[in-house]
């Protein structure tokens, strides 16, 4: 459904980044990503620009608490970290180890304590990764083991090596951004869920959202959970109404969809319609003359 043609793609909410990572990547395109959750969008940076880094700060033990999530979560929303456990290392460092090899030890416990992009970034992946339905609100109560995604995260720095990461709101990135040749993928909290995000978005930002995009010079598409609030905000703009699976109710109800609508400012049935290519295009495309055309077509 989207457009057959644009040369900067942004996602405007671009959250866990699924449309971005299952969209090809194309060199002729500039892409986006941008996310309001500061939290989130260092973690995008910081898998893209400080990958090694990033990897050794999750560190390689397979284990993973209760004790350590709630710490973990204590952090994110504090922006600190728990200083018990620095001071308890401090003091049993200064009661076993000489004078020397204790300030070498102090120099290393402070370092690591200190808050960096980084670190941030490893604490709210394993918040993610350790909390049930990837909501950072209540610990998954299951074993991960983090270096399952060590191969993926290595993937997805390749793939977000030419992707530009913003953290900005909406109204200030559509508008930063809008050309003719641009197109929006927009994915907002959803009317009536929005308590579930860890950024507010109220009911008015809905609409401030819908007038955002009226004023767009490119093409934009939205998707929404499908109410009659949603269809009357747009009402006059074409919606196609779809279902996916409900994922946090498959556990219990296998098969459970979950209505929705795509949203946009141009008829996706139309506009993706590709040309029909003749082997005149293609060769025109391959820069192969007229005496080659004229051998290969008698081939």
């Amino acid at each position: 459904m989207f457009p057959a043609a644009f040369d900067r793609y942004i996602e405007v909410f671009g959250g866990g980044g699924w449309v971005l990572f299952g969209k090809p990547p194309d060199p002729r395109c500039m892409e986006v990503y941008n996310d309001y959750n500061s939290n989130l969008a260092n973690l995008f940076f910081c898998v893209k620009k400080r990958t090694g880094a990033f990897l050794k700060e999750l560190g390689f033990l397979p284990i993973n608490s209760r004790d350590e999530f709630c710490v973990i979560r204590n952090f994110i929303e504090k922006q600190e970290f728990d200083t018990r456990f620095l001071q308890e290392e401090l003091e049993l460092a200064e009661r076993n180890l000489p004078p020397p090899a204790y300030e070498e030890m102090r120099e290393i416990l402070q370092e690591n304590a200190e808050v960096t992009d980084v670190k941030r970034a490893a604490a709210f992946f394993k918040l993610i990764r350790y909390s049930y339905g990837s909501g950072c609100t209540s610990y998954a109560c299951q074993p991960f083991d983090v270096r399952k995604c060590f191969a993926a995260i290595w993937e997805a720095s390749h793939r977000l090596a030419d992707t530009v990461i913003e953290n900005k709101d909406f109204e200030a990135l559509i508008r930063q951004y809008d050309r003719e040749s641009a197109f929006f993928y927009c994915d907002p909290p959803y009317f009536e869920t929005e308590g579930h995000y860890a950024v507010v978005f109220a009911r008015e930002d809905h609409a401030r959202l819908r007038d955002a995009l009226a004023g767009c010079k490119g093409k934009w598409m939205v998707s929404y959970n499908d109410c009659s609030f949603i269809r009357e905000l747009y009402d006059g703009y074409p919606i196609t109404a779809v279902s996916r699976l409900n994922n946090l109710a498959q556990r219990y109800d296998s098969g459970c969809e979950y209505p929705e609508v795509v949203i946009t400012n141009y008829d996706p049935g139309r506009q993706n319609r590709p040309e029909q290519l003749s082997l005149f295009s293609l060769w025109e495309e391959a820069g192969i003359s007229g005496a080659d055309r004229a051998e290969r077509e008698e081939k």
